[in-house]
């Protein structure tokens, strides 16, 4: 299969996870989406419009599974597993992802432990991007906030895609960092090979027992 041909195969689900809408992470994701490669699929996601229930640990309660997930969290589950890329537009937030965000991801802990669901070798393969906008200039302060993504990507074997970092605080600010505008416009471009989409036979990884979450 050749590059236009796997780029048509690819769907990039896009979670906006700031407090505000169109803010300046989201208006940073939309630029970077002009750039996505031609004939690739996008659907976006606003986390605040999708509240999540708080997670709830049941890992060491009976049996450690999981009901299957209704509402929203069913929705996004859905949405997550039909992706090849998954992009988290989240703003900085006291040096790390959005409370949304947070909680999305959270959620992942029991869609793990979902019998016959098989989320974690399906997500396996899938590749992770980061969009961020901080009110520093330092753009070390965002290293919390990459590492977290970052380390999910990887437990649950996804492929890392990068992240695109811009500066700005109040709306519409992040327009006036030419470094990250111009950094959008290739974001996206062909600098990684695509992901595997989503089967339902498709083998991966096995769940051993490890968690990111600790009680």
């Amino acid at each position: 299969m050749g590059a236009a041909e796997q780029d048509a195969e690819r769907k990039f689900l896009f979670l906006l996870a700031s407090a505000r809408e169109g803010g300046n992470t989201e208006e940073l994701a939309r630029r970077a989406a002009e750039g996505l490669p031609e004939g690739a699929a996008q659907e976006w996601l606003r986390l605040k419009e999708l509240p999540l229930p708080p997670f709830e640990d049941n890992r060491h309660t009976g049996t450690g599974q999981y009901p299957e997930p209704g509402g929203n969290a069913r929705l996004l589950l859905d949405a997550t597993l039909a992706a090849s890329d998954l992009v988290i537009a989240s703003p900085l937030y006291w040096y790390s992802v959005s409370t949304s965000a947070k909680l999305y991801l959270e959620h992942w802990s029991a869609w793990m432990r979902v019998p016959g669901l098989d989320f974690r070798a399906r997500m396996a393969g899938k590749t992770m991007w980061a969009v961020t906008v901080l009110a520093s200039e330092d753009r070390s302060k965002a290293d919390p906030l990459v590492g977290t993504l970052r380390n999910c990507a990887e437990f649950l074997g996804m492929r890392w895609g990068g992240t695109l970092l811009g500066n700005g605080s109040a709306p519409g600010q992040v327009l006036t960092d030419s470094v990250a505008l111009a950094d959008a416009v290739t974001f996206f471009a062909g600098r990684f090979p695509a992901a595997v989409l989503p089967v339902e036979s498709r083998q991966g990884p096995a769940y051993g027992g490890m968690s990111p979450v600790s009680a």
